[in-house]
C-alpha cells in the first residue's frame, strides 16, 4: 500500500511543469443534486465535451460554456451562476436537507451512497477552501440514519493536468448516470488517493485516473484455506481520449486485493496482475499465484451537435478474462444509453439499459465481493437480489425532465430490473416509478418527490421525501433563449440502414465435443446509426446493428465507426465494439470489421458492403440442458462471420 503511494506521489511530482499550469479544480456534486447535475450534463453535451468518467471538475464545465452559450443562452447563466461560488477562494458550495416517509419493503436508494428507505432523514454538505491555485481543501459530508459518509473531504494538491486527491473523493467509472458496472455511488465513499488530470493532454485529448482505497472490513477473505479478516484494498485505473472533437473512448480497470492476512501485495504484484490476469488473477483460489478479483471496461460516448442534439454512450464490461486470454472479457456486461438534452425547448429525455452476464460483484477469494459497507460498488442492480447470488439480469431506466411555464422543474423517472431465471432464487421483474419537482424559493431551492415500486422478491414499497438545497438552481422561468447551432463542426447525420447479411457461425459448445460449421444462410440485415465529420475527409460515428444469426438474434455496437472519403463516391471504413447473441442465456464478444461504400448513389442514399465478425462470443454453462465442462471450462463459443451488402438512408 505504501510503495503503490509512493509511486504515485512521484509520477504527481515527475508529470508535467506545475509553473506553467493551472491549478487544481473543485469537483461538483455527484448524485447530491439532480436538478444541477441535469444542467450540467446538458452543457456538455451542447458544448461538445465528452464524458466518461465522475465527479466532473468544475474547469471542465467552465471550459464548455463559451460553445453551449451559442446554443442555449438561459441554460449558460443558470450554470455559470451556480459555478460562481466555486471560484471563490471559500465557499458553502452544497447544502442539502430531506425528510422522508416510507412503508413497505426496505431497500436502497440506488446511487444515494448507501443511504435506504429505513432512514426518514438525510444531510449533505459540501465546502472548500483555497488558500492558493495549486492547493483546496474540500469538506463534506452525507449523514442519515445509521451512517455518515465524509463524502467530498479531500485535500487536492497540483494542476490541471496531475492533480492529487487525498480524502473521501468518489469515483464513477461510465459514461452512464444512472448506473456503472465497476464503479458508482450506490455504497460509501471509500478513502482513497487519487491522481488525475483535468486539463486533456497532447493532441489526442488524453485522460487518466488512477486511485488506490481502502474498502470497508471483511471477514471472509479466503486465505490459506481458512476465512480471515482485514479491509480489502481496492486499486482503479481509467485512461481515455479524445482524438476527434465531440468523441472519446477509454478503457477502465479496477483490482480488488489484499486484506488482513494476504497482506498489502507488491507493487510487482500489482503489476503482473495487471499486465496479466488470466496468469496471476483467474487461477485457483488455492493458488499461490492467486492475486484477488478484477474487472475492467471499454467505454465510449458520441456527441451530435446537429439541429437536435443528444448524446450516444456505450460501456462493455467484463468481470473475468475469456478464453484464457488477457485482453478478452468474461462474464460480460453491455450498457446502452442516450441522452437528449433539449426536446421541443422545455423536455429532456435519457434512456439507459443495461445487461450482464453471471458472477457479477461475487468472488471465490472475497466472501463479500465487490462490496462497501454492505453495499455493492457498482450497478445499483447488485443490491437488489440475494446476497451471494451471482445471477445475471437486464435493467432499463427512462428519465425525462420537463421545465413548465408556471416555472421549476419536474422529473420523471423509470426504472424496471429482471434477474435471469436460472438462479435457485424464484425473482421476479422489478420496477419503480419517481416523480419529482422543484423551483427556487430565495436563494434555496425546494421540492419533493414520491416513488413506488416492486423489488425482485415480490415486495411493494413506496417513498415520499421533501428537500430544501443551497443553492437555488434558478428554474423561475421557462422562456429559454435556445437557438439550434449552425456552425461547421456541428454538422452531422443520422441514418438508417437495411440490407441482406450473408453468415456462418463456428460453434465451439465444449472441450468435449467437435467444433462444427453451419451452412451459409442469408438473413435481413437493419442498423441505426450517426456519425459526424472529424476532418475534410474522416468521419466517426457509432451504430447499432441487428441481424438474424442461425435463428438467432445478433446485436452488434460499433464503439467505435470509423468512415474515410476519397475525393470521389467512393468511402472506407472500420470499426470495433461488441456483440449480443440472443440465445438460451445471453452470450457476449467482440465485434469488428471493415467495409466500402459508394455514396449518394441516389440523392441521400449510399450502397455498402460490410465484412464482419463477432469473435469469442462466450456464454457459460448454467442451464441443465448445457454441454458438460471439461477441467475449469464451463462455457461455449461462436463465432459468426458475415458479409453485409445494405443501403443507407440519411437524415
Amino acid at each position: 500500500m505504501r510503495r503503490v503511494a509512493f509511486a504515485t506521489l512521484g509520477l504527481f511530482l515527475l508529470s508535467s511543469q506545475p509553473a506553467a499550469a493551472l491549478g487544481v479544480s473543485p469537483y461538483l456534486p455527484l448524485n447530491l443534486n439532480p436538478e444541477i447535475e441535469r444542467e450540467i450534463e446538458r452543457v456538455l453535451i451542447l458544448g461538445d465535451k465528452p464524458v466518461l468518467t465522475r465527479p466532473i471538475a468544475a474547469a471542465t464545465v467552465l471550459d464548455a460554456l463559451p460553445q453551449a452559450c451559442k446554443i442555449d443562452v438561459a441554460l449558460c447563466q443558470r450554470v455559470r451562476r451556480f459555478l460562481d461560488r466555486y471560484m471563490n477562494p471559500a465557499a458553502i458550495t452544497h447544502l442539502s436537507v430531506e425528510s422522508s416517509i416510507s412503508s413497505g419493503a426496505q431497500a436502497a436508494l440506488p446511487n444515494r451512497y448507501g443511504l435506504t428507505t429505513e432512514s426518514d432523514w438525510q444531510v449533505s454538505a459540501t465546502g472548500h477552501w483555497q488558500p492558493g491555485d495549486h492547493a483546496l481543501l474540500s469538506l463534506g459530508g452525507i449523514a442519515y440514519k445509521g451512517g455518515f459518509v465524509p463524502q467530498g473531504s479531500i485535500l487536492s494538491l497540483g494542476f490541471d493536468r496531475a492533480q492529487l486527491d487525498i480524502g473521501y473523493r468518489s469515483h464513477w467509472f461510465s459514461p452512464l448516470t444512472d448506473s456503472s458496472m465497476l464503479l458508482s455511488t450506490e455504497a460509501a465513499t471509500m478513502p482513497s488517493v487519487t491522481l488525475s488530470n483535468y486539463a486533456p493532454l497532447t493532441r489526442f485529448g488524453l485522460h487518466y485516473e488512477a486511485f488506490l482505497a481502502r474498502m470497508s472490513e471483511s471477514d471472509t477473505i479466503l486465505f490459506q484455506g481458512e476465512r480471515t479478516s482485514g479491509h480489502p484494498r481496492l486499486a482503479g485505473f481509467h485512461l481515455s481520449m479524445e482524438p476527434a472533437s465531440g468523441w472519446a473512448i477509454g478503457v477502465n480497470r479496477l483490482m480488488q486485493y489484499g486484506g488482513g492476512p494476504r497482506g498489502g501485495n507488491s507493487l510487482r504484484d500489482l503489476l503482473d496482475a495487471f499486465f496479466q490476469p488470466s496468469q496471476f488473477d483467474n487461477v485457483d483460489v488455492a493458488s499461490a499465484s492467486q492475486f484477488g478479483n478484477q474487472t475492467a471496461s471499454f467505454t465510449s460516448r458520441f456527441l451530435f451537435t446537429g439541429k437536435t442534439p443528444f448524446a450516444v454512450y456505450f460501456e462493455y464490461a467484463g468481470e473475468d478474462t475469456s478464453h484464457g486470454n488477457n485482453y478478452l472479457l468474461g462474464n460480460a456486461a453491455l450498457s446502452v444509453g442516450i441522452h437528449l438534452p433539449r426536446l421541443w425547448r422545455t423536455l429532456d429525455l435519457t434512456y439507459e439499459a443495461s445487461e450482464w452476464q453471471n458472477t457479477w460483484y461475487t468472488n471465490a477469494v472475497y466472501g463479500d465481493g465487490l462490496t462497501n459497507d454492505g453495499h455493492v460498488i457498482g450497478h445499483w442492480a447488485g443490491d437488489d437480489r440475494k446476497f451471494g447470488d451471482g445471477v445475471g439480469g437486464q435493467s432499463h431506466m427512462l428519465r425525462v425532465g420537463w421545465e413548465p411555464r408556471f416555472g421549476g422543474l419536474m422529473q420523471l423517472r423509470l426504472r424496471t430490473l429482471a434477474n435471469e431465471s436460472y438462479s435457485q432464487v424464484a425473482y421476479e421483474r422489478a420496477y419503480d416509478a419517481m416523480l419529482s419537482y422543484s423551483r427556487d424559493w430565495r436563494q434555496f431551492a425546494i421540492g419533493g418527490e414520491v416513488s413506488a415500486g416492486r423489488n425482485v422478491f415480490g415486495g411493494s414499497f413506496s417513498w415520499a421525501g421533501a428537500f430544501i438545497r443551497y443553492p437555488a438552481d434558478a428554474f423561475s422561468s421557462s422562456s429559454l433563449d435556445y437557438v439550434a447551432s449552425t456552425t461547421a463542426d456541428s454538422m452531422g447525420v443520422v441514418f438508417v440502414d437495411a440490407g441482406i447479411n450473408a453468415n456462418k457461425v463456428l460453434i465451439d459448445l465444449s472441450a468435449a465435443l467437435e467444433r462444427t460449421r453451419t451452412a451459409t444462410s442469408l438473413a435481413p440485415h437493419f442498423a441505426v446509426g450517426a456519425r459526424r465529420a472529424v476532418s475534410n475527409r474522416s468521419d466517426l460515428g457509432v451504430r447499432l446493428e441487428l441481424d438474424n444469426i442461425d435463428g438467432h438474434a445478433l446485436v452488434g455496437v460499433r464503439l467505435l465507426d470509423y468512415r474515410y472519403r476519397f475525393s470521389g463516391p467512393l468511402a472506407l471504413s472500420a470499426f470495433a465494439g461488441a456483440a449480443r447473441y440472443d440465445l438460451a442465456t445471453p452470450a457476449y464478444g467482440q465485434y469488428l470489421g471493415i467495409g466500402g461504400q459508394w455514396r449518394d448513389v441516389v440523392d441521400g442514399w449510399d450502397l455498402a458492403l460490410d465484412l464482419r465478425k463477432a469473435i469469442n462470443v462466450a456464454r457459460d454453462h448454467l442451464l441443465p440442458g448445457d454441454p458438460p465442462n471439461v477441467g475449469s471450462r464451463a462455457d461455449s463459443f461462436y463465432d459468426v462471420a458475415s458479409a453485409t451488402v445494405y443501403l443507407s438512408r440519411r437524415f
